[in-house]
């Protein structure tokens, strides 16, 4: 169990700060309001510093770090790294910024989300019908900003919705009483070494002290075999469930997997007694003016007939199967691919394999390989696979195919590392790729499919 460490608690502490990513700035922010005395550690420190303080790398820093009272990390630095012994050793706690925050925060008024995909869309939907029903609510964890950042403006919020990583909930020492989660499916197993270790690190938020009522997707298998580890209470939620629920109109999201996360969002509403959450011409009128977020089943334009739709978020197998779900009838130009962390594509191609409509795979480096090996050891030739050098040539090769009324989705199945900055650095290459082709095709190529298109 963690000890429970808040921020006032370091007031005037010997403190070491190991990670300068975004969170890690905004520990450093607070660090220095309370008057810590810091020592800056980074895996790969900035030449020169940090604002006129050194860094040291982590191997150099651990014996000043060991020294400390107390070790923040930030989210992307692993509990199982060997660091985490030594310093456990010499009797230094190592926490992070949002289980400092919580243990002393008014946890009655925090929702945490987490899950291994969906949990940015249902907290984004939960802090936007917060503030349409008079509730001013701010989102933030792992999605947007840290709350305890000194930098944000100070605002008298009612609510926080958390958006918690599977590492962030690794930090907690307690919980806020509700809790949801959206999904369950392999994922991070570089940080967390295996994936019943992932799973567990996952859930853990969901019983720490102060939990009371999981949100759960009733749709999971793998989270019904983990009942267990989802706390006191279990509120299972569906896609099915409701269906005349017409209030989810106005959010203009895609998909079962999203329907499933407004009702996520709708059972946190009730459970936190919001009034007007029972009725659904309240949560209509809420619902007006949610804006979705960027890169995740985003439909960004539609050129002769074929609509192009961003989903450059969907990092594993489970976002992207979702994803097709949600065009049943059309035919899909799927472009999948990208870092390669050895995750098991097996799901991916059983999926592909039972769409009944015409579907393309377009693979691109550096996974798209064993993309298409997978496809290939399941059901040879029920789907057509090509394999592309890069974005524009599966943007293209796509819409020649999916002409005149099908879709190219970019759902990679992969992280965006080494050929992209960051997923929306992908996704906007996939824009300037369909913007070519609203110029016409390149020359030595007309519409439609080509001899060396995929049948």
């Amino acid at each position: 169990m963690r000890p429970l460490i808040c921020w006032s608690d370091l007031r005037g502490a010997r403190a070491g700060l190991w990670g300068l990513g975004v969170e890690g700035q905004a520990n450093l922010r607070k660090l220095s309001a309370l008057g810590a005395q810091v020592v800056l550690a980074d895996d790969r420190p900035p030449t020169g510093g940090l604002d006129g303080r050194p860094v040291l790398a982590t191997t150099e820093a651990l014996p000043a770090l060991a020294r400390c009272d107390v070790v923040v990390k930030s989210p992307g630095i692993s509990r199982y790294r060997p660091e985490m012994s030594v310093l456990a050793e010499a009797g230094v706690p190592v926490t992070g910024g949002l289980g400092l925050w919580l243990a002393e925060a008014d946890t009655g008024r925090v929702v945490a989300v987490t899950g291994t995909k969906g949990k940015s869309t249902t907290t984004a939907i939960l802090g936007h019908l917060l503030n349409r029903l008079g509730h001013p609510a701010m989102t933030g964890g792992n999605f947007g900003a840290p709350p305890w950042d000194p930098a944000l403006p100070r605002v008298d919020y009612a609510y926080w919705v958390i958006e918690t990583s599977s590492f962030q909930a690794t930090d907690l020492a307690c919980s806020p009483p509700v809790v949801a989660v959206t999904s369950l499916h392999p994922d991070h197993l570089d940080w967390h070494g295996d994936v019943e270790t992932y799973y567990r690190d996952k859930l853990s938020a969901c019983s720490q002290p102060g939990a009371d009522l999981t949100v759960a997707n009733g749709d999971s298998a793998l989270l019904a075999e983990r009942a267990s580890l989802l706390g006191p209470r279990v509120e299972w939620v569906r896609a099915g469930d409701d269906p005349d629920a017409d209030w989810l109109v106005p959010l203009g999201l895609l998909g079962a997997h999203n329907r499933r996360n407004a009702l996520i969002a709708r059972a946190c509403l009730r459970a936190l007694g919001i009034a007007g959450a029972q009725d659904p011409g309240v949560l209509r009128e809420a619902a007006v003016g949610f804006a979705g977020l960027p890169s995740r089943l985003a439909v960004i334009g539609e050129v002769g007939g074929v609509t192009f739709v961003d989903d450059s978020l969907s990092t594993n197998v489970l976002p992207t199967l979702a994803a097709l779900d949600a065009f049943p009838g059309r035919r899909v130009a799927l472009i999948a691919g990208g870092h390669d962390r050895g995750i098991d594509y097996t799901p991916l191609a059983a999926g592909l394999a039972d769409r009944a409509d015409p579907t393309l795979v377009l693979t691109v480096p550096d996974s798209g390989a064993r993309i298409a090996a997978a496809i290939e050891a399941g059901q040879p030739g029920k789907v057509d696979v090509m394999a592309c050098d890069d974005m524009a040539a599966a943007v293209e090769r796509g819409f020649a195919w999916a002409v005149p009324d099908g879709v190219v989705l970019l759902s990679p199945a992969a992280p965006s590392f080494g050929r992209f900055r960051d997923y929306r650095d992908r996704g906007e290459a996939f824009g300037r790729a369909m913007r070519a082709c609203e110029a016409g095709p390149r020359p030595g190529r007309g519409p439609g499919r080509g001899p060396d298109d995929a049948g």
